[in-house]
This record gives C-alpha cells, structure tokens and sequence, in this order.
C-alpha cells in the first residue's frame, strides 16, 4: 500500500501587534517630525520635448566664462529691458543726428526720404539679427561682444580682420568728435552767458575741449556697464530733449528767405557723384550703435525661461521707435527751413547759432547748448566701454586676475586723452561724416546678414539665403564706394582747412 501523507500541523506565531490596537505607554515621547525630502526633479527625456527645442537644450548647456566678470561689460549680468532700452536709446541717437539735413541737400526731397527710411528699415533688420545671434542654439555661448560673434561666424583669423578695425574706429573716432562737438558748445555757452558778465580771458577751443575730456575721463571711472545705466538714462532724455528743441526752434522761426531744395551739384559728374555717395555716407553714418547692441545684451541674465533675447528686443522696439520719432522731424524740417543753406559743421546746431542767436530767446540756445554738452559726455561713457573692455583684456588674459582699480582709471584717463589729442589734431567738419559711415557701415547693414547666413545656415536659395547674401553684398559694396567717394572730401575740407585747428560750432 502507499504510503499517505501526514498531515501538516499548523504552526502559530507569537502575537506580532501588526494588526492589534496600539497599547498607550505613558513613558514614550514622540520623536520631532523631519521635513520631507524632495526628490530633485529630473528632466524629461527628449522626446517628452515638443519638437526636440534647441534652444532649450542651449540654454539648459550654457556655461559663461568665469574671467568674464572680470571684466566691465559683463562685470554684472542684472540689467533688465529697461536697461536695455536706456543704452539702446542713448548709444542709438547722438550728435549725428544733426547732420542730417546736409545729405538732404545732396540727395534732394525724394532721395533724401527714400534714402532714410529704406536705411531706417535696414538697420532695424540687422539689429533683430545681432539680437538673435547672441545665443548660439548649439554650444549655449553667449556672445557679449561684436568681435566675439564676428569671430564665431567668420572664423579666429578673419573675424578680427573685418571687426577689430571699424569696431575700434567707432568707438575712439566717435569718442573724438564728441571731445570737439563737447569743448566747442561748451565754449558757445559759457561765452553767451557770462558776454557781459565775466571779465577772464576767455578759453580757446582747445582748451575747452580739455575741460570737457577731464569731466569725461572723471565721468568713466563708473565699474562697469551696467553701472552707467543712469547715465545713458540722462543721455538718452538729453538727446530727445535737444533734438526735439531744436526742430520745433526751427518751425517757429519759420524757413529761411531764398530758400532753395535743388540738390547740390559739383563742377564735373565726379564730384557730382562723389556728393551723392557722400550723403549716403552722413545717411549711414546716422545708425550708428549696433557695436554695442551684443555688450548691452551681455549684461542681461538669461534662463531657461528667461532668454535674453526676450527683454532685449523689447528694450529696442522700444528705443528706436523714439529714435525714428527724432531722426526724421529734424531731417525734414531742418532741410525745409534751410535748404541748401544748411551748415556743414555741426548741421542743426550750427545753424541755431547762426540763424537764430538773435531771434531766439538765449535761454532757449543756452538750453539747447547745455543739452547738447550733457549727451555728449553721457555718449562718452557707453561709446568709450568696448575699447576699456579690451584695454582690461589684455591684462585679465595676461595675468590672470581681476584689474586692480588703480589700472582700471589709468587706462580710462589714457584712451581719454589720446582721444583728445585725436579730437584736437585732427578735428574734421560735418562734411567727412560720409566717410565715418562708409567705415561703420560694414558693421551695421554688411555683417550682420553674413553672420545669419554663416551661423543659421539657412536653405541655400530660399528666402532667408537671398535676403543675407544679398544686403549683404549690397552692404559691402555701398561700403566700398562710400570710403571711395569720403577720402577726397576729407583731403578737401578736413585737413586743409581743420588741421590742428579746431572749429567752433
């Protein structure tokens, strides 16, 4: 028979209390309750991202250089649209703006509007492209200066050759005419207010102008860029305060008699057309600033949620909608009331003082004058940052450290005076203004579109391939003719007539 299996005995456990009341213990002290901990939360994987976002990925990448606090445009990255808007606006409208109504005079009504607003729209483009590129969608780098970007789209070696001189040019050759247009206002002013008053020996213009370079170089010990941001919010207000002064002057003094609107012709079809590319030039030479558009950026914080690009381009909408509202009253009315009378030297304010010192009431020009003296000193500061950045530079790469402040205002007293000695020795009239602008405009309507179609790599023969290689092209090439037409002028009425002699406004 087979054997049966004995039945298994069932086993029993002594009572664990897992489902059994709790016994109260009056001796049992409860422990102190810990904060929970929170899982870190951890990205989600990339196909969870709509469309695999670049510039999320760019953003989530980005590593900026620690040598770059260092140095004063991106000492501190806290500024804000506001910001943005107030060093845009200021670096944006200037003196050149005066100068105006003497293209006009060249290119006549129709030219002269098409002329400026097609410029206008342009640079208004190139801008929108600078402020794209700042971020690269690949490697998360942030480019906080022009050369940076040129670099990156050109390469080390060529980059440099094309941006480093007219970068430089725009910033110690503006900085120069500020020193000149500074010291001889300041002289107009102080010789209408104390005419009668005052018995000192009066300053040469020379002279003043150092005054002004001494109030300039104390004015830029400020540390870095966003530090100045007051200062470009005066500059800004003394620009829109002048330039709209000076035009409703103008239309309340009414047109000047004899007026004539034929444009300006020369001797032969070269001169002739040496005029025209020369008021191109002035036309140019108006929209400075984009070599500052990447440094005002870089002084932005920018997140993941928050990309610079965003506060940015609302800062410049912002200011330059207000730069259009100055640039193209003072173009018009300053054509129409002085026609082919209107001064060379110095455009606009050149012809308050000298058409209407008698009919104007002196507070009005003293105001005007002072105005225009602040803006210049505010001009200085943002224009002269770049080359203190590349002054700084060379020492942060050498030495690896921060520049200690006494180097730091050394180097700014330097290239204050060096700019005076340039303002001083070779003070040029409104006339070589066209050539300044077939020098700077390369770096506003030329690069631009060239770096968009070397860093986006848009389809090649699409829309977007053509329009940046084509303003690109015409960019160059307007350049080219600009400088060509500019140097003939300047040998003309610049060093001839100018040439360690400084002109009075």
């Amino acid at each position: 028979m087979p054997a049966t299996a004995e039945p298994e005995m069932p086993v029993s456990c002594p009572p664990s209390g897992i489902h059994s009341p709790p016994i109260p213990n009056p001796n049992h002290v409860e422990p102190p309750k810990s904060r929970p901990c929170k899982t870190p939360s951890i990205p989600a994987p990339r196909f969870f991202i709509p469309f695999g976002n670049p510039l999320r990925k760019a953003l989530i990448l980005t590593k900026l250089d620690p040598e770059d606090t260092w140095l004063p445009i991106t000492e501190s990255r806290n500024g804000n649209r506001y910001y943005a808007g107030f060093h845009t606006l200021s670096s944006g409208i200037g003196i050149q703006a005066l100068i105006l109504p003497v293209a006009f005079t060249y290119l006549g009504w129709a030219w002269g509007l098409i002329s400026l607003t097609l410029a206008f729209m342009w640079q208004f483009y190139t801008l929108w492209i600078l402020v794209q590129l700042h971020e690269s969608t690949e490697n998360g780098k942030r480019y906080s200066r022009y050369v940076q970007l040129a670099d990156a789209a050109f390469g080390d070696g060529l980059g440099k050759v094309l941006a480093l001189f007219p970068i430089g040019y725009l910033s110690s050759g503006t900085c120069g005419a500020l020193i000149m247009i500074g010291g001889s206002t300041l002289k107009f002013f102080y010789r209408m207010v104390c005419e009668t008053t005052c018995t000192l020996k009066p300053l040469t213009t020379v002279e003043w102008c150092l005054v002004f370079t001494c109030a300039a170089v104390l004015l830029s010990q400020l540390p870095n860029l966003n530090s100045m941001a007051g200062v470009s919010l005066v500059g800004a207000i003394t620009a829109i305060g002048y330039c709209s002064l000076i035009w409703m002057v103008t239309v309340a003094a009414g047109r000047l008699p004899e007026v004539s609107y034929n444009p300006v012709g020369g001797n032969t079809e070269i001169e002739r057309i040496s005029g025209v590319l020369n008021a191109l030039g002035i036309v140019a030479f108006a929209f400075r600033g984009h070599n500052l558009i990447l440094e005002i950026q870089g002084t932005m914080p920018s997140s993941e949620k928050h990309p610079s690009h965003v506060p940015m381009w609302q800062g410049v909408k912002v200011a330059y909608t207000i730069i259009a509202m100055c640039l193209f009253p003072l173009s018009i009315v300053g054509y129409w009331a002085y026609g082919h009378k209107i001064p060379s030297n110095n455009g606009m304010l050149t012809a308050l003082y000298q058409f209407h010192s008698r009919g104007v009431s002196r507070f009005v020009i003293g105001l005007a004058s002072l105005l225009v003296v602040i803006n210049s000193l505010s001009l200085f500061q943002i224009y002269g940052m770049p080359t203190f950045d590349d002054m700084e530079l060379l020492y942060t790469s050498t030495k690896k450290k921060r520049c200690p402040c006494w180097l730091r205002a050394l180097f700014r007293a330097i290239f204050g005076f060096f700019s005076f000695f340039m303002a001083a020795a070779l003070p040029f009239s409104g006339n070589v203004s066209g050539l300044a602008g077939g020098i700077a405009l390369p770096v506003t309507l030329a690069y631009p579109c060239f770096m968009w179609a070397m860093i986006k790599k848009p389809q090649k023969y699409g829309g977007m391939w053509w329009l940046n290689w084509g303003l690109g092209i015409l960019g160059m090439g307007f350049s080219c003719a600009l400088v060509a037409a500019g140097i003939p002028v300047m040998f003309r009425t610049g060093f001839k007539l100018s040439f360690f002699k400084p002109q009075d406004c």
